[in-house]
């Protein structure tokens, strides 16, 4: 868990992508899950697909890509960025281009 937490924090820190992250996984993952608990489909559809915007958005000030992006690359032997330039571990085999 703590090597998910420190990965974590090292890829969220930029402040503007820690905002957005604040605010979008609440609405991807909780908002979401409220509206279909109360039959608004469409509002729900809409909180999760604006939740994965706020964090895209995020990753994008960020300098790399979202975890998902990153899994999809590593799978299909694609390069990718799993660090920004803030991190200190920007350029180092963690990071692929």
């Amino acid at each position: 868990m703590k090597r998910f937490v420190d990965n974590y924090i090292e890829r969220h820190l930029h402040p503007v992508n820690r905002v957005l992250h604040l605010i979008g996984v609440p609405l991807t993952f909780v908002v979401s899950v409220i509206f279909l608990v109360q039959e608004q489909y469409w509002a729900a559809l809409g909180a999760f697909i604006g939740g994965y915007i706020l964090q895209f958005v995020g990753h994008a000030v960020e300098g790399n890509d979202a975890g998902e992006v990153v899994l999809v690359k590593k799978l299909a032997g694609r390069p990718y960025v799993e660090f920004g330039p803030r991190s200190q571990f920007y350029g180092t085999e963690g990071t692929k281009e």
